[in-house]
């Protein structure tokens, strides 16, 4: 599929994804001073350029991708696993001379969520002089992700950002955000989050954070209670902490928020008015997830917004994009990596139409 007349820009972060393949015979935590028997090591391109771009790509969506990698051994796998879906996905990509590229070592074993080894690389260069804003001729959507693990467009408060969506959206191009958890005890960790979204958001269309994300940004205090306990967030929260934090970042400009709750689906709120069609105005919708036998939940998120927003470009309604979100990063969950188990949109619905069951339902 050609990308000259792409639908979708995806821009963002990019790496290399190392996944060891671990024994299926239940959860295997890591322990020091241990030797594991793996299975074969899959390499695949990781971050939102990739997971959420080739996975736009796999549902029929013409994509661009616009990322960045240095000219090393990793970022000529990165091209080449990008040229394998298309030949012309690659073209959009930066190889920078005398840089790393990003890579992640993705330990997922079976049963335990996954924890990642990452390398931010070529990433941390990335900026607003490099994306191609001739690429977004023709588009209907921009979507960025990532920036709280892109040092360019943390560093600075969020004012590169809203920079960058301001001038996008001023191209007539709706604009969407993904985030990513950052590294507490790093730069991007202690960030002041709230103000870098007070800043960004209101150039931001939709916005698709994960519930852990947007928690660890503006009630940390709440996060780092939950996380010290062990508890897993997403079962910890209700309907009364979605909408406050949904009222929250709509009152700070996004139009349309939309909150990955893992394997409890997806939440949305609108506000009213926003720039998609009527019946996207005030809506507050939740779609629990599909039945599927998981073999790794890598790119689950990304793939999941990828669903979405290929409905939300081909003008299908709020419960129908909540629907086919939640399709897709089900397809998603059933291969190791993150965009090999997606299949075109048709056959998604298909599946769907055919009576997929879903949790709690």
């Amino acid at each position: 599929m050609s990308t000259d007349a792409a639908k979708i820009v995806v821009a963002g972060h990019i790496c290399l994804d190392i996944i060891p393949a671990f024994p299926h015979e239940g959860g295997t935590a890591i322990e020091p001073g241990r030797l594991y028997l793996m299975g074969p090591v899959v390499c695949a391109t990781g971050g939102a350029v990739s997971n959420t771009g080739l996975a736009l790509h796999q549902l029929g969506i013409p994509t661009k991708l616009l990322g960045k990698v240095g000219n090393d051994l990793f970022g000529g796998e990165v091209l080449n696993v990008l040229r394998r879906y298309g030949p012309n996905l690659a073209d959009g990509m930066i190889i920078s001379e005398g840089e790393n590229t990003s890579y992640t070592v993705v330990i997922s074993p079976p049963g335990i969520d996954r924890s990642f080894l990452h390398c931010p690389g070529a990433n941390d260069t990335f900026c607003t002089e490099d994306i191609d804003f001739g690429s977004l001729s023709g588009a209907r959507l921009f979507h960025f992700g990532y920036p709280p693990i892109l040092q360019r467009f943390y560093e600075d408060g969020g004012e590169q950002m809203a920079r960058l969506m301001q001038q996008v959206q001023g191209m007539g191009v709706l604009t969407s955000i993904d985030m990513a958890m950052p590294d507490p005890n790093s730069a991007a960790g202690r960030v002041d989050w709230q103000s870098w979204l007070q800043r960004v958001l209101p150039s931001v269309d939709v916005f698709l954070p994960s519930i852990d994300e947007i928690l660890f940004m503006l009630r940390r205090e709440q996060f780092d209670q939950l996380t010290s306990a062990g508890s897993e967030i997403t079962s910890a929260v209700d309907g009364v902490l979605l909408n406050e934090l949904a009222d929250q970042l709509l009152g700070m400009g996004t139009q349309t928020v939309v909150f990955k709750l893992g394997d409890q689906g997806v939440f949305l709120r609108t506000a009213k008015p926003t720039r998609l069609a009527e019946c996207w105005q005030n809506r507050e919708l939740t779609a629990p997830c599909f039945e599927v036998d998981v073999v790794g939940t890598t790119g689950a998120g990304d793939s999941t917004i990828a669903g979405f927003l290929a409905a939300l470009v081909e003008d299908a309604s709020p419960e129908e994009a909540l629907v086919a979100a939640v399709g897709v990063g089900a397809c998603s969950v059933e291969a190791a990596d993150a965009t090999s188990g997606i299949r075109p949109m048709s056959e998604v619905k298909d599946r769907i139409a055919a009576g997929w069951a879903r949790r709690g339902m």
